[in-house]
């Protein structure tokens, strides 16, 4: 199985990377050649099988056709402009976010006309497609009502796939991913950033912003889930999604408060004095759009799996990124 992980050089991309370099196989095949691609050249890794690092802008008609010119079986597509960085630069969200992956589809439609080619391609959407007015608890009938533009775009994209799904062109799934915390290393620009630096910083000594109120409730899961999903989903028998290609993943709803209050019982008062309270009202009025909860009934009757207690997503962090132990 040749495999392609467009996004590679980002978070979640590095740890699914390391995760296919690990287990050597996905859905009982084994891996023959891995191909890693992002904006900014993937960390080429030691394999037992041949590896590939491609720097290239996806938004370029020609640099999707560069990468299924080797007609990768099973394609990832993690890559994205955040939410807080696509709302700030519109024409950038839109570049990147819907251009860059119709050109993908386009690319994957074209080589499929020189001979049979239908890949499995694995898109990571977010719960962004959502929007007020939300009922406490979405939903998987719940229909998408987009309020920024980057839940606009995925919403779109998550169309796309359906359509060049019902047409053959790809055996797509989209997984529409929670909120992902505990992120590790320097915060980046999406309006979430808080959730994961309120409980990232304090744990390494340093001081964190709170830009939003303590009672603000929103749907998480851990890096360790998120790549869990993406490799559930790559052996997925599809046959049982119909038309309705996009899932919405499990997670665990959470407010700020429990949050704070997960790293009260794990690290101290000591970890959690080190939040500061700033109001920002911009990224307060993006987030209070967002939703709050899901009943992802569908997703877990396929397999899907996250975790129920915020004390087991921070205690993830510290395995995974602090050598198991509080500094």
């Amino acid at each position: 199985m040749k495999i392609l992980v467009i996004g590679a050089a980002g978070m979640v991309g590095r740890k699914l990377t390391a995760a296919l370099l690990k287990a050597g196989q996905v859905a009982g095949q084994e891996i023959s050649a891995l191909m890693l691609a992002d904006i900014v050249a993937p960390e080429a890794p030691q394999a037992g099988f041949p590896v590939e690092t491609h720097a290239l802008d996806l938004s370029a008609p020609e640099a999707a056709q560069t990468l299924i010119a080797a007609r990768p079986d099973l394609i990832f597509h993690l890559a994205a402009i955040v939410s807080g960085e696509a709302e700030a630069d519109f024409e950038k969200g839109y570049r990147i976010n819907l251009d860059g992956t119709r050109h993908l589809l386009e690319a994957i439609r074209l080589a499929s006309q020189e001979g049979h080619y239908a890949p499995r391609l694995v898109f990571t959407s977010s719960i962004a497609v959502f929007g007020e007015p939300l009922p406490a608890e979405i939903p998987d009938e719940f229909p998408l009502t987009p309020l920024t533009s980057y839940g606009t775009q995925k919403a779109i994209c998550e169309l796309l796939l359906a359509d060049y799904s019902r047409r053959g062109v790809v055996d797509g799934i989209g997984i529409r991913l929670p909120t992902i915390v505990v992120r590790p290393g320097k915060p980046n620009k999406a309006a979430s950033g808080f959730f994961s630096g309120i409980i990232r910083e304090p744990l390494a000594g340093v001081e964190a912003v709170l830009p939003v109120k303590t009672n603000v409730r929103h749907w998480f899961a851990s890096p360790r889930a998120a790549v869990s999903f993406l490799l559930h989903a790559a052996g997925l028998d599809t046959a049982g999604l119909g038309q309705r290609r996009s899932l919405t993943m499990p997670g665990l709803a959470a407010t700020v408060g429990d949050e704070i209050d997960a790293l009260r019982r794990i690290a101290g008062e000591r970890a959690v004095k080190l939040i500061r309270h700033e109001p920002d009202p911009v990224i307060a009025r993006i987030v209070a759009g967002w939703p709050q909860a899901f009943s992802a009934k569908r997703a877990e009757s396929l397999g899907f799996v996250a975790e129920s207690r915020f004390d087991d997503i921070i205690r993830a962090h510290i395995e995974d990124e602090l050598g198991g132990h509080l500094g």
